[in-house]
């Protein structure tokens, strides 16, 4: 007798926990009693829970019914889960479903909005201080970015200086916003904002490549100076006087009076010849003289006379030499060597060549022309002596160059855009 009660005691013990695996047999032993404890009992857990209001609990045989509505998909789908965890539940019926009440799903939004607004109240003192501290940093950083020195000093000119003070104000800025948040508790959010920052950056990154690639060259070129300002310079065949460097161009005045916007990564990466960096500057000039002429005398009447111009530089001295041997004759090649701060090198190169035709008719050395004309005539026709060439002087001084200059003077003091050339620097 006292060990068929025994196996009746166990048997009650093992009967619930047969209950959660569906595996095991099923007791034959259920009470109205335990039916109902195990309905209070899911009852009591889906309040403590909340967002169960609308859901009725039943439980017969060991069976438990759900019926209601819930906001959420996922809460009903968890209730069964939570029905077989109960001690005693045999099977479960769940036939809650998803409400469509707009007020009873927007119910949970406006809590979780309310707690929301409670946190950020009671977080409102420790947010004043760290906005207060954020602020006292920015502005100390701000504040030595603002500071002539030793930014001046450090760069090699105001531009570079001022991307020292840009990168000065931004590692303030980053350092500020660690602190604040590390007074929030929130530093976590940091690694956020940083890894956005930086899908945002290399997004722009390949957005802007053409931008960032002039930045870039603005600065080596702001560094290098390779010109000044009036330097007369040529980039793929483009010629003109410097007006001013910026952070994207290159502006140069045209011969012609026009505005010529290079790309400074175009003036950086291309072939970039400056006339003006030296003042001494080669004029030449090609001239023709007939085969049967002396062409010793002819080269040494040539050197002669344009050395003897006085414009012309003793040195380097004149030169002169033979290229090529032609149908109508045989050219030669004529250079001569200017001071271009004081004469232009056009006019020179012009009153040169009439210098040497003049000289070259004197010496009755012929210069062919190279154009063959046939003309049909009964007699000699009467040539008329040409009229005798005025020997006047041509002023060949530097006043288009002046005036030029005076045009780029107007330009620069006319423009408030930012120029990379304006305090100069430590030239190439």
């Amino acid at each position: 007798m006292r060990y068929l009660l025994l196996i009746a005691v166990l048997s009650c013990l093992a009967a619930p926990v047969a209950a959660q695996d569906p595996t095991t047999t099923i007791d034959t032993v259920a009470t109205t009693q335990q039916d109902g404890a195990i309905a209070a009992r899911l009852q009591d857990i889906l309040g403590v829970l909340g967002g169960y209001d609308a859901v009725s609990v039943a439980v017969q045989e060991g069976v438990v019914t759900f019926d209601g509505t819930v906001t959420n998909a996922s809460d009903a789908a968890r209730l069964d889960d939570l029905a077989n965890r109960v001690a005693g539940v045999v099977a479960t019926r769940n036939n809650v479903a998803e409400t469509s009440d707009v007020g009873a799903r927007l119910n949970p939004v406006l809590d979780r909005f309310q707690t929301r607004i409670a946190q950020t109240i009671a977080l409102l003192p420790l947010l004043a201080v760290a906005t207060v501290v954020f602020a006292l940093i920015v502005w100390g950083g701000f504040w030595i970015a603002r500071r002539p020195q030793p930014w001046n000093r450090l760069a090699p000119n105001p531009f570079i200086a001022e991307i020292f003070r840009q990168i000065v104000r931004l590692g303030f800025v980053v350092l500020a916003l660690v602190i604040a948040l590390d007074i929030l508790s929130a530093t976590a959010l940091l690694g956020t904002i940083l890894g956005a920052a930086g899908i945002v950056g290399l997004a722009l990154g390949f957005a802007v490549k053409d931008t960032v690639e002039n930045f870039i060259a603005s600065i080596m070129l702001s560094i290098r100076q390779p010109f000044q300002p009036n330097d007369l310079i040529e980039i793929n065949g483009d010629q003109g006087k410097v007006i001013r460097l910026t952070s994207r161009a290159t502006i140069l005045l045209s011969n012609d009076g026009n505005h010529i916007h290079i790309p400074n990564a175009t003036v950086f990466s291309n072939r970039l010849i400056n006339y003006t960096r030296n003042a001494e500057r080669r004029f030449q000039f090609r001239i023709d003289v007939s085969r049967d002429s002396d062409l010793s005398a002819a080269r040494a009447l040539i050197e002669a006379t344009i050395q003897d111009l006085p414009f012309v530089l003793n040195a380097p001295a004149a030169q002169v030499w033979i290229t090529a041997l032609e149908a109508g004759g045989i050219a030669m090649q004529a250079t001569g060597w200017i001071d271009q701060r004081s004469a232009s090198l056009t006019l020179a190169q012009g009153e040169a060549i009439r210098k040497v035709k003049r000289a070259l008719e004197a010496a009755g050395i012929t210069i062919p022309d190279n154009t063959q004309a046939i003309a049909i005539t009964k007699s000699a026709p009467h040539r008329e002596h040409p009229a005798p060439e005025n020997d006047t002087e041509t002023v060949v001084d530097s006043s288009h160059e002046t005036a030029l200059e005076a045009m780029i003077a107007t330009e620069r003091h006319s423009d408030d855009s930012p120029d990379l050339l304006r305090d100069g620097g430590q030239s190439e």
